[in-house]
């Protein structure tokens, strides 16, 4: 018999196993981008914060006991984050101007949680008046011995048109939104230092990485603190166990818009409209937390199509400027026309 009948030839052998690998490849990939596809059509935050829902540590265990303070926490995003950080455990500092509102929010938080009277200490706070920012931070040190975690929540947004606007508008979003915000972390972040870790956390918004029309100061507010906390963790190398994290959230469903500075200092908002498609206040919280539970250093949460806005922006800006004058064409349009500018996208102009 000849050599060739115990001795398969390796060359064919090598052709079968490539032809294999490549079928497999071929049906794979499609399948892999499909379901890819699929969960971001359903997606509510980007992939990464998505990744540590479903594998990540868990709020209640990591939070738990940690001691937390919440500025802007007498409505909105503030007193949903008191609420769920109470039930995970953590001992809170609630800070507002309101005081009445705080001491409501910290009836509910006690009703609710596991957690003592002294577990939560109302402490008013205006973040426009800097000079007491480091009597307020002592305060804390002095009742509960560290802070283990600061969410700078406080802020005002906008409506309103750039060449109808006063300047003073936009230097009271500046003070407030940024200065306050960078007052506030001058004075907690020393503590964290010596301590060797801790976490800033700062709600920013999606316009502060996407510029929106009737949003101009308020979105150059949210990109300077874009700009600041992004350059402050690159100073905190050394501080591998200190967490900077900036959420940008899109359109969540708050009292944000009902307090929305206008054209003038003084003016309040003429119409707010429905906020029923806008993302849960209790969800856009749950992920917040899930993201200062697993160390994410900026989060996207943002219901559909506004996720999609996000990820063109950093993937395809070109085309995203496309959209965003689109969009931006509509919620000016709507706004001259008396139709309020956060349901534009949902709603047609009126018509004389």
């Amino acid at each position: 018999m000849t050599e060739s009948c115990y001795f398969s030839d390796p060359v064919k052998t090598d052709l079968k196993m490539d032809w294999s690998i490549t079928c497999i490849l071929w049906y794979f990939i499609p399948f892999y981008l499909l379901v890819h596809f699929v969960c971001f059509v359903f997606a509510d935050a980007d992939f990464t914060l998505l990744s540590s829902c479903l594998i990540g540590h868990k709020p209640e265990t990591k939070l738990k006991g940690l001691v937390v303070w919440v500025t802007g926490a007498s409505s909105g995003i503030g007193e949903e984050l008191a609420y769920q950080l109470a039930k995970c455990g953590s001992r809170l500092i609630l800070s507002a101007r309101r005081e009445e509102e705080l001491k409501r929010v910290k009836r509910h938080c006690l009703e609710n949680s596991n957690l003592k009277d002294e577990d939560i200490l109302v402490l008013p706070l205006d973040l426009l008046e800097r000079t007491s920012h480091e009597e307020k931070t002592n305060t804390v040190i002095q009742y509960f011995g560290h802070i283990d975690v600061l969410i700078n929540n406080g802020g005002r947004s906008q409506r309103s048109l750039f060449l109808e606007t006063s300047v003073e508008v936009y230097e009271a979003l500046m003070e407030l939104n940024f200065l306050g915000t960078v007052s506030m972390t001058k004075q907690v972040l020393p503590h964290m230092t010596q301590r060797g870790r801790g976490s800033i956390v700062t709600v920013s918004s999606a316009v502060g990485l996407i510029g929106a029309p009737l949003s101009t100061g308020y979105s150059a507010s949210k990109h300077a603190l874009q700009g600041f906390f992004n350059s402050l963790r690159a100073e905190l190398t050394d501080f591998p166990k200190i967490l900077i994290s900036t959420v940008c959230p899109g359109p969540v469903q708050s009292l944000i818009v009902h307090n929305a500075f206008t054209e003038d200092l003084n003016k309040p908002m003429a119409i707010v409209g429905s906020q029923g498609y806008k993302m849960p206040t209790s969800r856009c919280v749950r992920l917040m937390l899930v993201g200062m539970a697993n160390g994410v250093k900026e989060m996207w949460i943002a219901q559909q199509p506004f996720l999609l806005i996000y990820y063109l922006w950093q993937y395809a800006p070109t085309f995203a400027w496309v959209i965003t004058d689109l969009i931006g064409r509509k919620r000016v349009q709507n706004f001259k026309s008396g139709v309020d500018a956060d349901s534009a996208y949902f709603t047609k102009p009126k018509t004389s």
